[in-house]
């Protein structure tokens, strides 16, 4: 005897059959589509170190401006440059999850909120990589929803800043997330780091009413949590726990540069 169309065995049936061929739909077109979602978020982050460095301009072509800037990586323990990973393909942000890869964190030594970090991590120099015109540096930190990332730039003398910007964060429309409003990362161009060339203590922090002094930063309104939050991973990126020690030998190599253009007029006037 027929089954009605109505039967509980034909609906399961029909709806099992419908799942499956949407389950092979999907699949399909995940794997068909996953070389151009990476190349889109690799467009994408070059448009974001370009974008911190004031290079980017609409309409521009990516890849050819991008072949300017040289990633490195940096050994985040000494600050020397290693050889041990390809720049070109090492993502820091992956190996924090690699016990062999990272370092934990804890207390005072993770302001940012981090938990892990990775033990290389890859910067970025704009124009001749043996003396940079702009160093980017990659920073991340807990904001007031969840984890901001985004780059920074400072001038070749690892100390006056050029950029700063995110490209993901879960912060509120119209309140946190005013970290991309372009007048507010405008505040950030010329502030310095450091009080002085001898302290690895970053001094830059984002507090409201603040903005005048050349290490400070305006707070957003109404989300201080998220200033914070900014404050906070910039005090460890910048620090010896993350940048400080690779920073500090573009800082030492102003002063070197500095003392023998001094030595050098000495002798002139001696002469």
């Amino acid at each position: 005897m027929a089954q009605s169309n109505n039967s509980i065995k034909k609906i399961l049936t029909v709806a099992f059959a419908l799942c499956i061929v949407c389950s092979v739909i999907v699949s399909t077109a995940a794997v068909a589509l996953r070389p151009l979602q990476q190349l889109n978020q690799e467009l994408d982050r070059k448009t974001n170190i370009l974008n911190v460095a004031n290079l980017y301009e609409s309409g521009m072509d990516v890849e050819a401006a991008f072949r300017e800037i040289t990633p490195r990586v940096v050994n985040m323990e000494t600050g020397e440059y290693s050889d041990q990973h390809d720049p070109e393909t090492w993502d820091g942000f992956e190996a924090r999850r690699d016990p062999a890869a990272s370092r934990t964190l804890s207390g005072e030594r993770d302001p940012a909120g981090l938990s892990r970090v990775e033990n290389y991590a890859t910067v970025y120099l704009v124009g001749d990589p043996d003396d940079p015109e702009q160093i980017i540096l990659p920073i991340r930190g807990q904001g007031l929803w969840g984890l901001m990332r985004g780059f920074l730039s400072v001038e070749g003398d690892g100390n006056t800043i050029v950029g700063i910007t995110y490209y993901e964060h879960a912060e509120t429309p119209g309140l946190g997330a005013e970290v991309n409003n372009p007048r507010w990362q405008a505040q950030w161009e010329g502030k310095q780091v450091f009080d002085d060339e001898g302290d690895l203590t970053p001094a830059i922090r984002v507090a409201k009413g603040s903005g005048s002094g050349e290490h400070e930063v305006d707070g957003l309104s109404g989300a201080t949590l998220t200033s914070n939050g900014v404050t906070n991973m910039l005090q460890f990126w910048l620090s010896p726990e993350g940048f400080g020690e690779y920073l500090a030998k573009f800082r030492s190599g102003v002063d070197e540069d500095d003392a023998q253009d001094a030595d050098v007029e000495l002798e002139a006037e001696g002469a």
